[in-house]
């Protein structure tokens, strides 16, 4: 078999892996069943439903069709080298460079095993110690992670947001839309600490502040995690207020608190009282899945109170001075450009860490 022959072939065989380990025949199938239901105008009678199926046929066809794409590329080239054309080898073998650094970019997709890799993000930034700067270093990393989103194609919305009293933010939350958004943000998830010469202290003195960001599955459908209705405390309060009952109002915050866990999540925004609630509930729901991937557990029933995220893992630094240098604690992976990652270039932390996973899981 000669050099580009076999190229080929080993590279067929490559793509042929992912194309089963990904299930894109399922995935394709699954797009096609979707689309035939879009294509029905009556399911925009319930826009909450047809939006939601919409989403989840994005993000299918996002996933499946470079796969579909790159298999059948493949597939003509084997065929034309079959053909036997010597005069055609110097085309096919840069098709085959093109190829390959195709699949080593689709590849990263085979990382992505986790339930809900394939799902949005849900971001929530808070502020920890530190004060001001504190306010200010999460404003940064809202910052980070909006223009990492945009760099790589992915929409956000904002949820709620709540100001610092002179800079900065005490609170965001975001959702990030787009393929393998939460399996590509999971690693995230953790304490962020910030070491620089502090703009707001007269002395110009170096100042450490904390944040801490939480990363949770967008999880739209119930039946996904399902939260038995005993387990609910919900409250309604004026938005802005101190709690208490509050009805017949239209911009009523909501406070779902899941009773065996002690989680609390609040929305006290803008939009409706109901909107409100299934915004906090979708959440809860988020935060719950997040809880049982760190904890391992099976079921709801099985997690434990008090172990969500935690302001003792922190999981990278970035220090502005003396010198200027981002690490994660995890993989080690490190970088000097702490200007370039604030700005959003965050793929190669992301990719180490994904390959730090996949590698503690064999």
């Amino acid at each position: 078999m000669q050099p580009t022959e076999k190229q080929a072939h080993d590279l067929q065989r490559l793509i042929d892996d992912a194309y089963q380990k990904l299930k894109v025949e399922a995935q394709v199938s699954e797009l096609a069943a979707l689309d035939q239901r879009l294509a029905d105008a009556s399911i925009w009678d319930n826009p909450e439903d047809a939006s939601l199926l919409s989403r989840k046929a994005a993000a299918l066809r996002a996933s499946a069709e470079p796969w579909q794409l790159l298999k059948g590329h493949i597939q003509e080239v084997v065929e034309l080298l079959a053909m036997g054309d010597e005069s055609l080898l110097h085309e096919i073998g840069q098709q085959i460079e093109t190829l390959t650094s195709d699949y080593n970019a689709l590849r990263k997709q085979l990382l992505f095993n986790g339930e809900y890799d394939d799902h949005d993000a849900i971001i929530k930034l808070s502020s920890g110690a530190g004060g001001t700067d504190a306010q200010d270093w999460t404003e940064m990393l809202e910052r980070m992670y909006l223009r990492w989103a945009e760099k790589s194609g992915m929409s956000t919305e904002l949820v709620e947001r709540s100001t610092g009293e002179e800079a900065g933010i005490k609170n965001a939350t975001y959702v990030v839309r787009g393929a393998f958004a939460y399996g590509k943000l999971r690693g995230e998830h953790g304490v962020h600490r910030l070491v620089r010469l502090s703009p707001f202290n007269s002395d110009n003195l170096r100042q450490t502040s904390f944040a801490l960001v939480e990363i949770m599955p967008e999880i739209d459908a119930p039946d996904e995690v399902h939260i038995d209705e005993k387990d609910l405390k919900i409250d309604v309060y004026r938005s802005g207020g101190h709690g208490g009952q509050s009805v017949n109002t239209t911009d009523s915050a909501v406070r779902i608190t899941h009773v065996p866990t002690g989680t609390v999540v609040a929305i006290q925004n803008e939009r409706s009282q109901l909107q409100n609630k299934e915004t906090a509930l979708k959440i809860l729901r988020g935060k719950l899945a997040q809880m049982q991937i760190e904890q391992h557990a099976s079921t709801l029933s099985e997690l434990r109170a008090g172990e969500s995220a935690s302001w003792g893992a922190q999981i990278r630094n970035y220090v502005l001075h003396p010198y200027t240098m981002v690490k994660d604690t995890r993989t080690k992976h490190e970088s000097r450009d702490a200007a370039g990652v604030l700005d959003g270039k965050l793929d190669e932390f992301i990719d180490a860490y994904l390959d730090n996973a996949s590698r503690e899981d064999r």
